[in-house]
């Protein structure tokens, strides 16, 4: 039997694994069906996500962001968890000439400080806290008009502001991830961002 023998290629560019430090300024979650978060103290993670929270489960709904199935289908939910940086909110509002975003007008779960450009993690980093919860970013959260629909009800500005919010945000709007390990995270809790190996694809 003939054996195959596959062809050399030289390995892309590898960027190292790495690790960072980050701490929790805020944690947040919805009330009922609300799409806009209130702050809590603590937030209790199981697999399906925060209970009762409008974007926990195991499963969710595809939408605009899944063009490949059927609007409606139910699929794995990824996005059980809205992360964002308050140096990304201060400067998407610097960019669209507002005072401010708070996290709880668009959704957010976790506020971050101390990781710069986190809307930039990659897909696969994980997320260990001091307490225990691991989670898995599944990558960075596309703006849309509905958030910026919420932001230019707190400050006017109508659909200027709500399209200002999708271009200016781009980037940095944080990230969406799920509970690879469940427990309850505290306000002010440390966390280790484990960042795995990258490179480029190059086919």
């Amino acid at each position: 039997m003939s054996q195959t023998t596959l062809p050399f290629f030289e390995l892309p560019a590898m960027t190292r694994a790495r690790r960072l430090e980050g701490r929790i300024g805020g944690l947040f979650r919805t009330r009922g069906e609300d799409f806009e978060t209130v702050r809590v103290e603590s937030l209790d993670l199981g697999f399906d996500g925060i209970a009762g929270d409008r974007h926990g489960g195991f499963t969710r709904r595809s939408g605009g962001r899944e063009p490949w199935y059927e609007r409606g289908t139910e699929m794995r939910n990824e996005r059980q968890l809205s992360l964002l940086a308050s140096d990304e909110l201060a400067a998407v509002a610097a960019a669209m000439d507002i005072a401010e975003i708070r996290p709880e007008w668009i959704g957010g779960n976790l506020l971050v400080e101390g990781i710069a450009q986190l809307s930039l993690l990659p897909p696969r980093t994980l997320l260990f806290f001091r307490g225990g919860v691991t989670l898995k970013v599944d990558g960075d959260n596309a703006p849309c008009r509905f958030a910026g629909r919420s932001i230019a009800e707190k400050v006017g500005g109508g659909t200027d502001v709500e399209l200002g919010f999708v271009r200016a945000a781009r980037k940095r709007r944080g990230l969406v991830a799920w509970v690879e390990k469940p427990g309850t995270i505290g306000e002010g809790e440390g966390f280790e961002a484990h960042i795995p190996e990258q490179w480029i694809y190059p086919a």
